[in-house]
């Protein structure tokens, strides 16, 4: 089931940027967050309390899961407040 899909512009440690689309969705049960890289790599996020991780099997540096994480939680932060004042 797919919740959301948004896009968020990484500006790298190179000086580049590169635009990751992410895509709120479920797995096994667990609300997680899908990021796709035009490169095609692809890593899942997920938040336990109030940290973001990602699967052990990705490789994203903690500052991009971090900076990332909180893109997400002012989404839907925003999202809630506005859900709440309708």
């Amino acid at each position: 089931m797919q919740f959301a899909t948004m896009n968020y512009k990484l500006s790298l440690a190179d000086g580049t940027t590169q635009v990751v689309q992410i895509i709120a969705t479920t797995f096994k049960k667990l609300k997680v967050w899908k990021l796709h890289f035009t490169n095609g790599k692809e890593i899942m996020l997920y938040k336990v309390g109030s940290e973001w991780l990602q699967r052990t099997e990705d490789y994203l540096e903690q500052c991009y899961v971090t900076s990332i994480g909180a893109y997400i939680d002012a989404l839907e932060s925003n999202i809630s407040q506005k859900k709440l004042s309708v």
